[in-house]
């Protein structure tokens, strides 16, 4: 009965053919993209950078890395917060298990009781950045960011649109429920939005705009695997499947 629900749920939603995806070198926990770069954290905690062609270890441990217009944050195993600068890391003040910093100059995120927070750009531009962080009403267990507003799921998979947030203003106004269950979900800095569900199936949200940027209906990706974790930026969709291998599609 489960495999019939979830096929009717993908007819309803739709399907597109298999994108043109490369395999990457290495193998990757968690990966990252946005302003052009590439980060990913191995599954014994090492941090790496793509390089065009291949992977270089960036020094430091991170449970999540993340790279977009705020720079480069990661968080570590006992939820520490760095962001890089100047090649090193500093330490931030406060505590995060997930960390996004795909938003308009603005870094969200999520602790280790599922609370989410976010980071002004004044507080993120600040060298070091000013420890600033802004909770939101509300529980979620990852949050992202991009051009035209946030994103966030919750343990039950629930997903959820944030609405009135900015560069100056951080934490919005207002969640929306949006129709779906998502057990990951990443914001684009272009404001593209993609999701994997806890089948192992990538989405991708169709309609986004500046206008609509909830978009109209989730279109579901069709892999030859189960996904672990998505992120796009500059056209290239990088994934990492349930074996930890990693893919760059075109979309």
């Amino acid at each position: 009965m489960k495999a019939l629900l979830l096929l009717a749920a993908l007819l309803l939603l739709g399907t597109n053919a298999d994108p043109d995806c490369v395999v990457v070198p290495g193998k990757l926990k968690q990966i990252d993209a946005g302003a052009g770069a590439v980060y990913g954290v191995g599954s014994n905690g090492t941090i790496w950078r793509w390089d065009s062609s291949a992977w270089v270890n960036v020094p430091g441990e991170a449970i999540h890395a993340s790279v977009g217009p705020a720079g480069v944050w990661c968080v570590n195993k006992v939820n520490f917060i760095y962001k890089l600068q100047d090649n090193n890391w500093v330490q931030v003040a406060g505590l995060l298990k997930q960390i996004d910093a795909g938003g308009n100059k603005l870094v969200v995120g999520a602790n280790f009781v599922d609370a989410p927070y976010c980071l002004s750009e004044a507080a993120v531009l600040a060298r070091p950045p000013t420890p600033a962080w802004v909770y939101i009403l509300g529980l979620l267990k990852y949050y992202s960011c991009g051009l035209w507003g946030c994103w966030g799921v919750n343990s039950g998979n629930a997903i959820y649109y944030r609405s009135g947030t900015s560069s100056g203003a951080c934490a919005g106004t207002t969640w929306t429920n949006v129709a779906g269950s998502l057990s990951m979900i990443e914001v684009g800095a272009d404001g593209s939005v993609y999701g994997v569900n806890a089948e192992g199936t990538a989405y991708q949200r169709e309609g986004v705009t500046n206008s609509n940027p909830m978009g109209t209906q989730w279109k579901a990706l069709d892999f030859c695997s189960k996904i672990k974790h998505v992120t796009f930026d500059s056209g290239a969709l990088w994934l990492i499947n349930e074996k930890e291998e990693i893919y760059r599609c075109s979309v």
